[in-house]
């Protein structure tokens, strides 16, 4: 199964940026993994947050196909542990799933056409996190389902 992480800018803080391409090398053992990093769209005084939010749908959008399965990160989306999350995607692998598409939105969350669109909701956390630290943090527990699934010693529980 090949899983496409989907991001609106780009990790400019060196130590996270670090992490991710660590957890990218490690995932390429497992899967094919793309990771497609979309311009940020900067806000003004004369251009509203929702008006901000559809104009980054439009470069999402732009990037997804039809048939994609499409799950965004999003705080109200399904909570799992590591162990559940881990058969979820298993779940997602069986069914013979080609491609598995993630999102994470830009800074004001996404616009009403990327809910419309999505196949599913997923939460990393209840807490609030910054876009560039969730892409980290959604990096390592896919790395960690996959050792998981393999019955490797990264996890312990």
């Amino acid at each position: 199964m090949n899983i496409r992480l989907i991001n609106i800018g780009k990790t400019t803080v060196p130590y996270l940026k670090e992490g991710e391409i660590e957890y990218e090398k490690r995932l390429k053992h497992y899967l094919k993994f793309e990771r497609i990093d979309l311009k940020e769209l900067k806000s003004s005084k004369k251009q509203s947050h929702e008006i901000l939010k559809k104009n980054e749908a439009e470069l999402i959008l732009k990037t997804i196909k039809p048939n994609d399965v499409v799950i965004i990160l999003d705080e109200q989306g399904a909570d799992y542990s590591s162990e559940d999350f881990s058969k979820w995607l298993n779940k997602k692998e069986i069914t013979g799933l080609k491609q598995l598409i993630f999102i994470i939105g830009g800074a004001y969350g996404f616009d009403k056409s990327i809910y419309e669109r999505a196949n599913e909701k997923l939460s990393i956390s209840k807490m609030t996190f910054s876009h560039q630290m969730i892409r980290l943090l959604f990096l390592e527990q896919l790395y960690r389902a996959k050792t998981i699934l393999n019955g490797e010693k990264y996890h312990h529980s």
